[in-house]
């Protein structure tokens, strides 16, 4: 699987698209791939506050629960309704039409402290 360049990623295995003060937020392919078929995902309501390295939903698979960590702080601007009735999309398509959440960032800086493509593939090679 190739990671998008232009994305942002985390350690947490979410990444973030950001294109002037809105970022859109998913999980990585490595990470849909650990949890397995994906049963449910829980996300916040617009205009929910994140803030970086903390949880702002869940992903339910057949194996477990997983918490979903928000790679930058800011505004929740929109959800990805499409998930509510297909969450199976997050297998299908992470880094496109299995995004989770579009935020207005509050802190734009804080991506400067997010991995690139190239790192974030050799972090999940290692792992």
């Amino acid at each position: 699987m190739s990671y998008p360049e232009a994305y942002k990623y985390t350690k947490e295995h979410e990444w973030v698209d950001i294109h002037d003060d809105e970022g859109k937020v998913g999980i990585t392919d490595h990470a849909q791939h650990e949890l397995g078929d994906i049963v449910f995902v829980d996300l916040p309501k617009p205009k929910t506050q994140v803030t970086k390295g903390h949880t702002f939903g869940s992903v339910e698979s057949v194996k477990a629960v997983s918490d979903i960590y928000a790679p930058v702080s800011g505004e929740v601007l929109e959800t990805n309704a499409l998930l509510s009735k297909s969450p199976e999309t997050l297998n299908e398509d992470p880094h496109g039409k299995g995004w989770l959440i579009k935020i207005k960032l509050s802190a734009p800086a804080e991506a400067e402290g997010l991995m690139a493509a190239a790192d974030y593939e050799k972090y999940v090679g290692a792992e």
